[in-house]
């Protein structure tokens, strides 16, 4: 678990200047540190890396890596959990050391490129082969290691965090406005874009091709390797036809999965929140292990939100060996300042807060940790799937009274319907139709940044699963958050709160056997008479008994309404302020400022204020990030 940052531009940079690239993100590989400088003709190509260290904690895994004709060299950030495996596949390579980087430039050199097809694990890879003067930018299949990439011209800056990007003499720094509303409505920034202009996220399951097609000339391409789209057809071809033939292969899949990741150098815990996917997890590596798991699991003082009494509850059940902190506001408060400097683009999921704080607590007493990620999107624990199904079975009377709608009786008709009926009924496009939030957050969203006048309308992402091809709206819908929710938002989460800490975080929910699999269980089978992630349910119940996992679930977050009318209301109007809107310029001035002095002073209705909470929040995460990075060297 690494960080990797280079650069490919004919502009020379010193090593001293990459060496200060590399060490802006020292948290992500506080063990050792590597930086080389190449050049190819009119290219200089610079490779550097900070290490964390998880197998082969020697010296031997210092990167960049090369090849022992040194034709080929990798930086690489993650795991490789299959590495064992693959050595043994070959077998003519001589290897040096016992890391899973090595076994990326053999694989590379027996297969080529294609090599990606054989890894399984999580990872951010930039290798060069200097024979073909090819550097490929490879990104794991479902995204849980960052990769972003600068681009202007013939000059390329490549990063695991944008702090790299940000002091390299090559980047233009410019807030790209056309994503703020994007931003505002969802909370994140999603694949391909970024916060600034010419700098793009490498998308999950994807590679970028550089190509020095002679000693003056560059050319870039990027393809898919792993498209989830491709893959679920693929696998919803050969579906489960038996509910016990799906469970029992989900759990071999999962059990598989952990075996993987328990493979290490160093201490080994998990996070442990008493959900259903947490427990699975740390059941089964507790019954591999053979000795106490350590667990980790953070409490709030408010006990609205507080699940700790359940983590402890099934700690003991599974017989970890348990560690809690019982957190209070001022310490969540307190770490508002301090994430813009490891989230680099604004990113407004409040439970990131709890997140980094239970990272701190695991990073004293181990260097990995096993969590949960993924088993909602994979196996239908979301509400918002509830909704799916309703809206399609609503859809076309949705038709009918949006077509009502447009006669002279329409309005006062349609007026007086529930809001959940209105969005189905106004939710005509069919790129839109698994997408539902309340219509105020969409028009305010854009009238935050005048989008009225910029005629920019990029508030909802469009669902590229065609509903021919998937009759179920619930699995077009968990697709659609796989593919961007996941990635922008879960994974983002819990990469940047662990590797503030040093602290690498395993996923094996996300192995790719256990992904392909879930696409072969029909939703019958998924969601059961509404009752959702049953499978899951049924595998935890092996391990845990049922009355304490069988609750409604708190979740993660924290009380931002409360938060932003009381102690954040000072900092909420100065960053509103009017004359603070219009020098910054990014903003509608007088309409966020209006908006934001009637939100904290209640002048709306308690379901509006409820509503808008979410987007207010965003605005103020923003806000703190811009001041934070607009200075930033």
């Amino acid at each position: 678990m690494c960080g990797i940052c280079g650069f490919i531009s004919k502009k020379q940079i010193d090593i001293l200047k990459l060496q200060d690239m590399n060490n802006r993100m020292i948290h992500r590989g506080p063990d050792d540190s590597g930086a080389e400088i190449y050049q190819y003709g009119d290219f200089y190509i610079g490779f550097a890396h900070r290490r964390l260290s998880i197998n082969d904690l020697s010296l031997q895994g210092h990167q960049p890596m090369y090849s022992a004709d040194r034709r080929i060299a990798v930086i690489f950030n993650g795991e490789i959990y299959n590495f064992k495996a693959l050595k043994n596949e070959i077998s003519e390579y001589l290897f040096r050391t016992q890391t899973d980087t090595e076994v990326i430039i053999a694989a590379y050199i027996k297969w080529g490129i294609r090599f990606v097809e054989k890894i399984n694990g999580m990872y951010a890879i930039a290798l060069y082969d200097k024979n073909k003067q090819k550097i490929y930018l490879i990104r794991d299949r479902v995204g849980k290691k960052p990769l972003y990439y600068f681009r202007m011209g013939e000059d390329i800056i490549f990063s695991s965090e944008l702090k790299p990007i940000l002091v390299c003499p090559l980047f233009k720094k410019r807030i790209r406005e056309d994503v703020l509303s994007r931003y505002l409505y969802q909370g994140y920034i999603n694949a391909p874009d970024s916060i600034y202009e010419n700098v793009y996220k490498v998308a999950p399951g994807s590679i970028v091709d550089i190509s020095l097609t002679d000693t003056k000339s560059l050319n870039m391409e990027s393809w898919c390797y792993w498209d989830i789209n491709s893959v679920c057809i693929s696998k919803m071809k050969d579906p489960f036809n038996h509910y016990d033939e799906a469970k029992r292969t989900v759990k071999t899949a999962i059990v598989n999965a952990v075996k993987r990741r328990l493979i290490g150098d160093v201490p080994i815990g998990a996070f442990l929140s008493g959900g259903i996917d947490s427990t699975i997890v740390t059941a089964i590596a507790q019954e591999m292990l053979g000795t106490q798991l350590e667990t980790f699991c953070i409490g709030f003082e408010d006990e609205h939100f507080n699940e700790a009494g359940f983590a402890r509850d099934v700690a003991k059940a599974i017989g970890t060996k348990h560690r809690e902190m019982i957190i209070s506001e001022k310490q969540m408060l307190d770490l508002m300042y301090s994430i813009p400097q490891y989230f680099d683009e604004p990113f407004a999921d409040s439970s990131q807060i709890p997140t980094m704080l239970v990272s701190e607590l695991a990073c004293e007493n181990v260097t990995v940790v096993l969590t949960g990620d993924g088993g909602d999107e994979f196996f239908c624990g979301y509400k918002a799937y509830d909704s799916a199904f309703m809206a399609q079975r609503m859809d076309r009377i949705g038709n009918i009274l949006w077509n009502v709608s447009k006669t002279k009786m329409g309005n006062p008709i349609c007026s007086r319907l529930p809001e959940q009926v209105k969005m189905v009924m106004e939710n005509r496009d069919p790129s839109k139709k698994v997408q539902f939030s309340p219509s105020i957050l969409e028009m305010v969203a854009k009238r935050f940044v005048g989008e009225q006048k910029r005629g920019k309308n990029i508030s909802y992402i469009s669902c590229k699963y065609e509903e021919r091809k998937y009759k179920d709206w619930r699995r077009r819908k968990m697709l659609l958050d796989m593919e961007t929710y996941l990635p922008g938002d879960i994974l983002c989460k819990t990469d940047r709160s662990s590797m503030r800490y040093s602290l690498e975080a395993r996923c094996p929910i996300l192995d790719m056997e256990v992904m392909e699999t879930s696409f072969r269980i029909p939703m019958r089978y998924q969601c059961y008479h509404g009752d959702k992630k049953r499978i899951l349910k049924e595998i935890a119940y092996e391990y845990v008994p049922a009355e304490l996992l069988n609750r409604p679930k708190k979740g993660f977050g924290v009380p931002r309404k409360k938060w932003l009318q009381s102690s954040l209301k000072g900092m909420l109007t100065d960053y509103s302020d009017m004359a603070y809107l219009y020098k910054q310029g990014l903003f509608d001035a007088e309409y966020v400022c209006k908006f934001v002095r009637d939100y904290v002073n209640g002048v709306f209705t308690d379901r509006v204020q409820e509503e808008v909470s979410e987007l207010v929040w965003s605005f103020l995460v923003f806000q703190i990030w811009d001041d934070f990075y607009k200075n930033y060297v």
